[in-house]
C-alpha cells in the first residue's frame, strides 16, 4: 500500500542486520518514522537469501527468495544455495569473491549483499510510493576488531553495494547510536544511558547522553561519550552451541584407536555459515572419508559422512540457533538429530549454553566495561542501560551485564527494530 504523500519520502534508512534487517520511513503524518512491512506482518526479516537452481538451464539466472522464503524454500529440500549472515563478509577477502550455487552457477558475495538491498529498497519503495534516492544506514562500532584498514573497508563495500542499488546519497551512523535516538523519545529528563546492542554479529557499546533538549540538535557528537565493541554475537552464540552439543556425536572432540583426537576443522567449518559449502567439495568428502581409521567409535564417522554428504551444515547451525532461543525462552530444551540418524538427539539447559558460551559472555561484558573506561566514568554515572538486539534475549547475559552497573535502571527497546528506527529518526534530521 503505497503512502498519500509520495513526495515526502526520497529517503530512508536501513537496519542491514547480521540476523534480522529492516528499513524505516519518514512517517505520512507527523514527524516520526515508521518501518516498513518487509513480510505479511512482519517488520523485520530474517537476513537469508535462497538461490534456487532447480530445473535451471546453464543460462538462466537462479531464483531468489528472501527472508523467511528463504529458510522454507531451503528447509523444504529445493535444490540451490542459501546464503546468511551474509554481513560477516564485509572486511573480508571474501567480499570479492564468487561462492557455487549449485548447478554450475556461482555469485560474487558483495552481490548478495547488494541483491538483499535491493530487495529492501524496492519494498520500501512500494509503501513510500517514490523512488528512494537517499538513504542512512547503520553500523557496528566495528565490523572487524582491532583492524582499521579493514573495518574501513567493510564500509566502504557496503557503501558500494549500496550505490549500486540506486542509492545516491549514503551517510552511517553507529547502530548503538541510532539505539540511543530512539530511546530519547521515550524520555522527558537528561540522561546518560550506556547502550547495549548484541545482535548476531556484533555486541556494540555506546555511551550518549540523552534528553528532550537534546533530540532537536542535528549533530550528535559531543554527546557520544563512547563507543566500544566486539565481533562476537548470536551466530558465534549458535557456533559455539552446535559445537559443544550437537557436533559430539559427529565426532567433535572423539578420540582416535590411540586415544588421539579426531582433527577438528571440519566441525568448525560445518559450524560457521560461510564456511559450510567448503566442506563438499567432492575432494574434501573423499579426504574426509578416508579418515575412518581416525575414529574409535565408527558411528560418529558414519554420522559425520552423513551430515556432510547430505549438506546437513545448514539444517544443524538453524537447530542450534533454534535451541538458544529454546533455551532462552524456556530454561531447557530437546535438540531433533532424526535428520542424521533415526531417533537421534541431543538436550541443551541454561547452564550447559552458559557453559558453551562463557568466553564469549565474558568478553561482551568486559567491552561493556571497557566502554566507560575509555570514556573515564565510574559505573554510578550511568542512569540507564538500554538494552536492544535480538541476543540481548538471553538472560545471564543481560544479568551480568546490569549486574556490572547496579545503579543504573534498565531498559528494553524493541529487540529487532529499535536500530531502525533510531536510525530512521536520524535520516529524518539530515535529510529532511
Amino acid at each position: 500500500m503505497s503512502r498519500s504523500n509520495p513526495a515526502a519520502a526520497n529517503f530512508c534508512a536501513i537496519d542491514f542486520g547480521t540476523s534480522n534487517s529492516a528499513i524505516a520511513l519518514p512517517a505520512a503524518s507527523g514527524g516520526g518514522v515508521e518501518l516498513v512491512e518487509l513480510e505479511p506482518g512482519q517488520r523485520t526479516m530474517p537476513t537469508a537469501v535462497f538461490y534456487g537452481v532447480e530445473g535451471l538451464a546453464p543460462h538462466e539466472q537462479p531464483h531468489r527468495h528472501y527472508g523467511r522464503a528463504a529458510v522454507a524454500t531451503y528447509v523444504e529440500g529445493h535444490e540451490g544455495r542459501l546464503m546468511r549472515s551474509m554481513k560477516s563478509i564485509l572486511g573480508s577477502t571474501l567480499a570479492d569473491q564468487a561462492t557455487e550455487v549449485g548447478a554450475g552457477h556461482s555469485v560474487r558475495y558483495l552481490d548478495v549483499v547488494s541483491g538483499y538491498l535491493r530487495h529492501l529498497k524496492s519494498l520500501a519503495e512500494a509503501q513510500a510510493g517514490a523512488p528512494l534516492s537517499r538513504a542512512v544506514l547503520g553500523r557496528p562500532v566495528f565490523f572487524v576488531d582491532d583492524e582499521p584498514a579493514r573495518d574501513a573497508a567493510a564500509q566502504a563495500a557496503l557503501a558500494r553495494a549500496a550505490h549500486d542499488v540506486g542509492f545516491r546519497d549514503i551517510a552511517f551512523q553507529f547502530e548503538p547510536i541510532a539505539a540511543a535516538l530512539d530511546y530519547e523519545t521515550t524520555i522527558d529528563h537528561e540522561e546518560l544511558v550506556l547502550v547495549a546492542d548484541i545482535g548476531g554479529g556484533t555486541s556494540d557499546f555506546s555511551l550518549v547522553r540523552v534528553g528532550p533538549e537534546r533530540r532537536r540538535r542535528v549533530e550528535r557528537r559531543d554527546d557520544i561519550l563512547g563507543n566500544h565493541g566486539v565481533h562476537i554475537a548470536g551466530t558465534d552464540f549458535d557456533r559455539h552451541i552446535e559445537l559443544a552439543r550437537i557436533l559430539p556425536v559427529c565426532g567433535y572432540r572423539g578420540t582416535g584407536p590411540t586415544g588421539r583426537e579426531v582433527p577438528s576443522k571440519v566441525y568448525f567449518d560445518l559450524a560457521t555459515w560461510h564456511l559450510i559449502n567448503t566442506v563438499y567439495a567432492p575432494a574434501r568428502v573423499r579426504e574426509l572419508a578416508r579418515m575412518k581409521t581416525f575414529y574409535a567409535d565408527l558411528q560418529q564417522h558414519r554420522r559425520l559422512m552423513a551430515v556432510v554428504e547430505a549438506h546437513l551444515g545448514h539444517a544443524l547451525i538453524a537447530r542450534a540457533e533454534a535451541a538458544k532461543i529454546a533455551v532462552a525462552e524456556g530454561g531447557a530444551t530437546r535438540i531433533d538429530l532424526d535428520l542424521i540418524e533415526p531417533g537421534l538427539e541431543a538436550s541443551i539447559d541454561e547452564a550447559a549454553t552458559v557453559a558453551a558460551l562463557e568466553a564469549d559472555l565474558e568478553r561482551i561484558v568486559t567491552a561493556a566495561v571497557d566502554t566507560l573506561t575509555q570514556a573515564q566514568l565510574p559505573a554510578g554515572r550511568i542512569d540507564a542501560l538500554y538494552f536492544t538486539g535480538g541476543s540481548t534475549g538471553f538472560k545471564p547475559l543481560a544479568d551480568r551485564i546490569a549486574a556490572r552497573f547496579p545503579a543504573a535502571k534498565v531498559m528494553r527497546g524493541d529487540r529487532f527494530a529499535s536500530v531502525a528506527q533510531g536510525l530512521g529518526v536520524h535520516a529524518r534530521r539530515i535529510f529532511a
